[in-house]
């Protein structure tokens, strides 16, 4: 077995899926002397299929310069937002409502969700999702 390379930096960031700004790969990625280019690349390739969504990655950064990507679902708020097509939640969230989300689409978004919650089963992601939602002044229909 080989040895194992010592990870040196572990960089979290939310990128347009397809399209990741290099000012954005710059400013977290420069101090870490990695091929930011390589990165770009690989991140956009990978996530190509999902253009205009947020999807976060986590770059693990070796002693040797080398890199690993580990690509996250994107954020409750975003996919929230953008089953309802708002552009935000409500500035006053136990008053206004920012819209209602159906069951379906409440499951739809747990479904995905899933890999990256702290939850067992999909009732339990259901009940996290339901608490951003929340949050954002969203209104669950029954």
């Amino acid at each position: 077995m080989p040895p194992r390379k010592k990870k040196t930096h572990e960089v979290t960031l939310e990128l347009e899926a397809g399209n990741a700004a290099v000012v954005e790969l710059g400013k977290n990625l420069g101090p870490t002397g990695i091929n930011m280019r390589a990165v770009k690349a690989e991140y956009d390739e990978a996530t190509a299929r999902h253009r205009g969504e947020i999807i976060p990655v986590v770059v693990s950064v070796y002693e040797d310069r080398s890199f690993e990507l580990r690509y996250k679902t994107p954020p409750t708020s975003f996919l929230i937002r953008g089953a309802l097509g708002i552009k935000g939640g409500s500035s006053r969230p136990a008053l206004e409502s920012a819209g209602v989300l159906t069951q379906e689409q409440l499951r739809k978004i747990a479904e995905r969700k899933l890999p990256d919650l702290n939850a067992k089963d999909i009732e339990g992601a259901i009940k996290i999702v339901t608490g951003s939602a929340r949050s954002m002044g969203v209104t669950i229909a029954d």
